[in-house]
């Protein structure tokens, strides 16, 4: 059942990516969908839909003829789909969906070769240097990425051993998986983790032994607006509080600090510096414990005036020092 989803989703992208303009409602269901009544046909097509737009495929609709209302149609745009022929950081390659994120992953490599067969087959104009856009090398090589990957098209419940960041500590574990994502290099599983009682992230790296489906597909819905992808992002990479900052910078000094200033300043008329030569206000929004580390950096040449807690910190840094 997990193989039928996967190739026709991969169908699906391949037939709105290769073909040029808006593929109807009824064409897509005669080369896809052909054996579904009209109510499976409503409720598979939206939902694979749904799914392919959750994992950064850019699906668009529209009309051939902007003149009249005809029938709507749907694409996937090869501007808006396109990679630049550049080396992918890890954040560019976690836009880019499906297609691309397991293009060498065996099993949808295979479910690929197969969709192009059948679409031709079935008498759809493919042209196949369209999938040229999708090419970036991006493998997924945890053993459990099948049954992840799996288990989020089944809405399945999951159940592992994992073993914890910085310790040989090794846990069991049972998630509802909402989405497998990749970031900075590594392929993570976002769901609910239903022991804790809460949400989670797992690297799949970290699974021991093999990962095993429990329980009947369709036994927990994703929650509405869930991006897998910020989730993700926010719990590896989470943003630090920002605060603002005055200093007193010298005149040439500080140039790193001028650069990423909101605003900077001359001194009032009458207004002398701490030592009396040249200087300017600068003022900046950060992480007070990067700009701490900074400040001290630069000596005599950078003083705080607000907030009274980083001009602690430095002084206490400063006292430490000495």
């Amino acid at each position: 059942m997990a193989a039928a989803k996967t190739e026709r989703l991969m169908n699906l992208l391949i037939m709105l990516l290769v073909q040029r303009g808006y593929v109807g409602r009824e064409r897509i269901r005669e080369l896809l969908y052909r054996d579904s009544s009209d109510e499976a046909f409503e409720r598979m097509f939206e939902r694979d839909k749904e799914e392919l737009r959750s994992l950064g495929v850019p699906i668009e609709t529209g009309g051939h003829d902007p003149l009249f209302e005809d029938e709507a149609g749907y694409r996937v745009s090869p501007d808006q789909f396109a990679l630049p022929p550049i080396e992918l950081t890890a954040d560019e390659a976690a836009v880019i969906g499906l297609a691309t994120k397991v293009w060498e992953h065996a099993r949808l490599a295979e479910a690929t070769t197969e969709a192009v067969r059948k679409l031709t087959a079935a008498g759809a104009d493919v042209d196949v240097a369209a999938l040229d856009l999708v090419e970036p090398r991006l493998a997924a090589e945890e053993p459990s990425f099948d049954v992840f990957l799996e288990a989020v098209q089944e809405r399945t419940e999951v159940r592992f051993d994992y073993r914890t960041s910085g310790g040989p500590d090794v846990t069991s574990r049972r998630v509802q998986p909402w989405g497998v994502v990749r970031f900075s290099g590594r392929w993570y599983v976002v769901g609910f983790d239903v022991d804790r009682a809460d949400r989670r992230v797992f690297r799949l790296s970290r699974v021991e032994g093999e990962a095993r489906k429990v329980g009947e597909p369709g036994v927990y819905q994703v929650p509405a607006g869930i991006d897998v992808r910020a989730i993700a992002k926010a719990t590896l990479r989470p943003e630090r509080a920002q605060e603002p900052a005055v200093l007193l910078v010298r005149v040439g000094a500080g140039h790193a600090l001028r650069r990423r200033a909101e605003r900077v300043e001359p001194l009032a008329p009458g207004e002398r510096g701490p030592d009396g030569g040249g200087w300017e206000r600068l003022h900046l929004v950060e992480p007070p414990s990067d700009l701490a580390d900074e400040i001290l950096a630069h000596g005599t040449d950078v003083y705080v005036e607000e907030p009274a807690a980083l001009r602690r910190t430095v002084i206490e840094r400063l006292g430490g020092v000495s």
